[in-house]
């Protein structure tokens, strides 16, 4: 999708360049040709800043697990991270964590931004919605239609800060709501007392309403915990919610059209995974969630040791111990692979 943006934007730039050339058809009609370049230009500057769209892979075989390809992408001047990561379907902490060092409110015209897109599935059952809380990062497995192979489709979330931690555990979509009001609990609203802001006790639908357009409610007892839009985009992507899951609102709207209640959902906290692809054994680390919940689990280094084990023990396979090493220091949320059947240390 962004590869196809892009071509377009190349082509209205093209057509716009080739207009300013013919200065013969300018002198016929400058008036008509003005008009007609300002709206390719408004275009093209219309497309440079619509979200991506989410995105979708071919769903691999059980024995693999590995999805996408890193993509990278040239920052312009005015480009935040926060931007680009809206634009490629990306939330705030997945971009700055693939990308260290570089100034994510002024990256600079010209820097080379990695867009980490090849991702390992979490280990979970590949059905309904999987949300994996260590990588900020939500996948659906939407039901195939007839013949049709089956995708899975990922978007970014916010999830749930250290005290408001989001649970781990199996559920269900219980309600869709459409245009939800907000009932915040009284800890909730008293916690934004203590910072001068007065929540009212309920939150009328609208675009000031922190739960978006479209809400889900889980199957939790209490049903507190949702999967919603947010009016303040800026913030997909991080751990800054009070434990619901928070979607950009173009990609709520999307998710909701897909998904029915009764959907399952699992929600799993894996800072370190790893998979299989084409004879290759990739590992991906994620940095740990500020949490006071023990389920949440750190990364660990021998956990990803026991896990890259356990994946090649079967397999005649090399694995490259100082590069699986570097994986787990780096923690920047990069499938990279570490075993091969060839060579250890495969890009």
């Amino acid at each position: 999708m962004v590869w196809v943006m892009n071509a377009d934007i190349s082509g209205v730039q093209g057509l716009v360049a080739a207009g300013r050339g013919d200065r013969t058809a300018v002198a016929r009609d400058g008036v008509a040709y003005c008009l007609a370049a300002t709206r390719l230009l408004l275009l093209a500057s219309l497309l440079a800043a619509a979200p991506a769209l989410a995105d979708t892979y071919p769903l691999p075989p059980d024995h693999e697990a590995v999805v996408g390809e890193p993509e990278e992408v040239l920052a312009s001047h005015s480009d935040t991270l926060i931007d680009l990561a809206r634009r490629h379907g990306l939330g705030f902490e997945e971009i700055v964590n693939a990308n260290p060092g570089v100034d994510p409110w002024l990256p600079g015209a010209g820097m080379r931004v990695r867009l980490p897109k090849r991702r390992i599935l979490p280990d979970a059952p590949r059905e309904g919605i999987v949300i994996n809380l260590a990588e900020h990062r939500l996948y659906y497995y939407p039901a195939p239609k007839g013949q049709e192979p089956r995708v899975v489709i990922s978007y970014p979330v916010s999830v749930g800060k250290m005290d408001w931690a989001t649970p781990i555990g199996v559920t269900r979509i219980a309600m869709k709501i459409r245009n939800p009001t907000w009932t915040p609990p009284e800890s909730v609203r008293q916690e934004h007392l203590k910072n001068g802001e007065v929540l009212p006790k309920v939150v009328p639908a609208g675009p000031d309403n922190p739960l978006g357009l479209f809400a889900m409610r889980l199957a939790i007892p209490g049903g507190a915990y949702m999967i919603h839009g947010t009016n303040k985009p800026a913030g997909v992507g991080m751990q800054v919610t009070h434990g619901c899951m928070r979607l950009y609102p173009e990609d709520i709207e999307a998710l909701f059209g897909m998904v029915a209640e009764g959907t399952p959902v699992h929600i799993v906290n894996q800072p370190h995974k790893t998979g299989w692809r084409a004879g290759q054994l990739y590992a991906e680390v994620h940095p740990p969630l500020e949490s006071t919940d023990a389920r949440i689990v750190d990364p660990d280094l021998q956990a990803l040791v026991r896990l890259v084990t356990q994946q090649a023990v079967a397999r005649p396979v090399t694995v490259g111990w100082p590069e699986t090493e570097a994986v787990y220091t780096a923690a920047a949320g990069l499938a990279t692979a570490v075993a091969s059947n060839e060579t250890a240390g495969v890009k």
